[in-house]
This record gives structure tokens, sequence and C-alpha cells, in this order.
């Protein structure tokens, strides 16, 4: 019988395995989610420093160009294996993009500017279109031609060839893959969620599968059609869906910190279930309502999250630890100061490397 203990086990072996290459961790993974808040370091790096060997801040944009991953859109933004791009290219909207309405001329214009002259800064777009300003997504303005380059991009026509000091360049994309169906993309779309993210309950996977829907519009109904077809456990009261194959794995032992959007912590319903407490990503919560930290990072020893740490390293490296359970025993206390050690060198090997 499959208890909650087997689940939370299952959750954490299903995607943290022993350490790996860069490139195999991807590979086997196909999505990693990135986020831009460096506190202390993006989501990207912290989601890929326990899953590969050696690992240090930054290893993933300074390779960037020589892996065969693209920055695309998934269930969020993020870094998606060349192997999985069938899954969601050609990427169809019903309707256009909003700088297509609001400047419709710039977008085929910022094509033939990068159709001719290759990978292009945004700097350069301003310099040659102006400095033309319009809405963007988030209530304030952007440059047209930095809106062209994310709808080109969004539509599959640009890639991003590299980032220079963080800030996207841009190339002509090459999507040379024989184009799938519509049933066989949605499988394979499903099946990279439960990838990720199973064992998961019910309503959390099919929300999932509409959130794919950012990658692949066209897709989404047949998606959460599968979906809702899986053979489901009922467990406590909760329907769940496990991974298509299980893995052979242990569990690691041992303390490691984990990023806010880690696919451990993602699901934030699976995460109350499975270790029995509320946590929140609060870097947009107001200061004085805060909980946990700015940017917690959730505390995994051995199978449980027992609690969090936010890392400040403005003035030196220092850990403010949270706990809901805290372990008492010495073997504890060697393993996190182990762990924060860890950490200071996955810092300190990407300012090492700038």
């Amino acid at each position: 019988m499959t208890t909650l203990k087997d689940l939370r086990c299952l959750a954490v072996i299903q995607t943290l395995g022993k350490p790996s290459s860069l490139e195999q961790t991807l590979t086997t993974l196909g999505f990693i989610q990135a986020d831009p808040i460096r506190a202390p370091a993006r989501a990207q790096d912290l989601i890929l420093r326990p899953r590969v060997e050696n690992y240090v801040a930054t290893n993933l944009e300074t390779q960037y160009p020589n892996l065969e991953v693209n920055e695309d859109y998934f269930v969020n933004y993020g870094f998606i294996h060349q192997t999985k791009t069938a899954l969601f290219h050609p990427r169809v909207r019903k309707t256009p993009m909003q700088i297509e309405l609001d400047a419709p001329k710039i977008v085929p214009a910022v094509l033939e500017y990068i159709r001719e002259h290759g990978a292009s800064h945004p700097k350069t777009l301003e310099q040659h279109f102006g400095k033309t300003r319009v809405g963007n997504y988030w209530g304030g303005t952007s440059n047209a031609s930095t809106r062209a380059l994310e709808a080109l991009h969004y539509k599959g026509l640009l890639r991003v060839a590299r980032r220079d000091k963080g800030i996207k360049v841009y190339e002509m994309a090459n999507h040379n893959h024989k184009p799938l169906s519509t049933a066989a993309r949605a499988k394979g779309i499903l099946e990279l969620i439960l990838r990720n993210y199973a064992p998961l309950p019910l309503p959390s996977l099919l929300q999932l599968c509409s959130f794919s829907g950012l990658g692949a519009p066209s897709i989404k109904p047949e998606t959460r059609k599968l979906a809702s077809q899986l053979e489901t456990i009922f467990i406590d009261g909760t329907k769940w869906v496990m991974p298509h194959e299980l893995p052979q794995s242990e569990p690691r032992d041992g303390v490691t910190l984990l990023a806010p959007f880690d696919p451990i912590v993602w699901d934030r319903r699976r995460f109350e279930l499975l270790h029995g407490w509320e946590y929140r990503f609060e870097a947009y919560t107001k200061p004085e309502k805060r909980i946990r930290g700015y940017y917690a990072l959730p505390m995994l020893y051995g199978t449980e999250i027992i609690g969090w740490a936010n890392i400040e390293t403005k003035k030196g490296f220092n850990a403010d630890i949270g706990y809901v359970r805290q372990p008492k025993s010495a073997q504890f206390k060697r393993e996190l100061a182990t762990e924060l050690e860890r950490m200071q060198v996955f810092l300190n090997g990407a300012s090492n490397s700038l």
C-alpha cells in the first residue's frame, strides 16, 4: 500500500538523483525553470547546483552557446533541451501578439534585420530603429524593438544565442525537426510534466497542463484530455498521478538547499500534503508581511523539508536558518555545515569566473 511517506520519497528521487554532468542533467530533465532574481543566485543555477557535479553559479549562462538547449516557454519560462523542441514548435496562437497590434511594422522589420545582420543585442536594434516606447506585460513601457524581439522569440522565429551580462542576444532560429502530430505533442508534453513534477495530486497535474498552454497553446486541450484519462491512486483523500517510469535509485542523505522553483517544491499543494506545512515564495510580498523571508530556500533533509535558509552575500556569506522541525543530532549539524560550505563554493566559483 502506497503512503504519503512513499510519495515524499518518490518526489525527491524523481528529479534529485546522483549528480551528473550539466549536459546529462539537461537531457534527463528536459526543462529547467528560469528566474532573474539573484538572491543569492538565479533559480536555474540553484536548481542545477545539487544535480550537476562541481556546478557553480552562471555555468549554465557561460556554457549555454555550446549546449543543446534553448531558452523557451513551457509551463513557464526556462531552458528546454533541443530534443523537446518539436513538442512546442510550431507555436500557434489564435490572436496576434500585442506588439503586432501596437506597432505592426516593427516586427517584420526586426526579423529582416537579424536575418541580414545575424546575432543582435537589443541595444543595437534600439540604435537602428529608435526608442519608440510601447506598453509591456508588467504595466510599464519597453522599447518597441525589444518587444518585437520577444514576440519573434516566442513565435519560434528567433532564438536566444547567448546572454551578454544577462541581456539576451537573439539570432535566427533553425527548427529543423520533423513536425509531430497533435497527439504526439500532447503525449510528449504530458510526459515532460510528469518527468519533472510527478507524483502529483490530480488537480495540480491538470493545472500544469493548463500552464503548458504558454509553451504550446494549440495543444493544451489535448494535453488536459490525456491527463484526465490517467490512472490515479487514492491516498488520504487525494487522487495522485504517478510518474510513467518509477526511478530505481535511493534518496540522498544529508542536507540540500533548494530553489523556490525547484521541481521538488514547485507545486505548493503537493508540498503541503507531503511535508505538512505551507511554503510561499515571498519576494513580491511586502517586507512586513513576510514569514520566511525574501528568497527563502527550502531545506531538504533526507526526504523531508524541515525548514529554510535565507542566504546573504553583500557583507560576506551569512545564512539565516528557520525551522518547522529542527533535528537535534550532531550529525544534522555537520551535514548542514557541509551544505553551507557547498553553497559558498557554488557562489564564489561564479565570482571567480566573471
